[in-house]
């Protein structure tokens, strides 16, 4: 089998600000090519908010057709207050925003607490909603408010501006349980409806977000 070698200086490697390279049918069989495929959206840090909201065309959120993914990372969720869930919902509604579309879930989780007694892994019906309005949890077991405990993660959105399908997501937590347990939690579902998703809300579900960052990214080539 013989082997072709090319000459390095006919090569074209000049790039653009921004861009990366990849291959193409021309001649020298390179072209500028756009960076990697997430792209972070926006970014919001929590100080004792009652909730963190993303909505489309607002404060420089892109949640539409733009991407076929979105997904939203936790870091560091810490709760005001002891013993609560972190939660979230969406809207279809362009004007006033209320955070109550029609969603199915199912939920559940392994634990294993710090004195090395306790383990588990098991369906959560508690977490779980059939065609409810609630807001879906997402740390299906309550957090704690000391200084070292909080919960991070992320969350999937899928092709939030169909029209045609009803929009599915699912969620992977870690979370310092109020009672000194590690609780790896798992969430999915999908609004059930065939209107276009305009915004995401995430709240506790008593009290405030005390601290914690929400990233929100755009993934363009899934």
């Amino acid at each position: 089998m013989a082997l072709t070698k090319f000459n390095y200086n006919s090569f074209d490697l000049t790039t653009a600000a921004s861009k990366g390279l990849a291959f193409n049918s021309s001649a020298n069989g390179f072209e500028t090519s756009s960076p990697g495929a997430m792209t972070l959206i926006k970014s919001i840090t929590a100080s004792d908010d009652d909730n963190i909201s993303f909505i489309n065309g607002s404060s420089s959120v892109v949640l539409d057709n733009t991407y076929p993914v979105y997904l939203f990372k936790f870091i560091n969720i810490h709760p005001y207050h002891n013993n609560v869930f972190f939660s979230f919902n969406a809207s279809d509604d362009t004007s006033s925003h209320a955070f109550n579309l029609t969603k199915t879930t199912t939920a559940f989780s392994a634990k294993h607490n710090e004195a090395d007694g306790t383990t588990g892994l098991a369906y959560d019906t508690g977490s779980d909603l059939t065609q409810s309005t609630d807001y879906a949890t997402l740390c299906n077991d309550s957090l704690g408010n000391e200084n070292d405990e909080s919960s991070s993660g992320e969350l999937y959105l899928f092709n939030p501006s169909s029209t045609t399908f009803v929009k599915h997501f699912f969620a992977r937590l870690n979370i310092y349980h109020d009672a000194d347990f590690t609780f790896d939690n798992y969430n999915a579902g999908y609004f059930n409806t065939t209107a276009a998703i305009t915004a995401i809300d995430f709240k506790m579900n008593f009290g405030a977000i005390g601290a914690g960052t929400i990233k929100l990214y755009g993934i363009k080539d899934s």
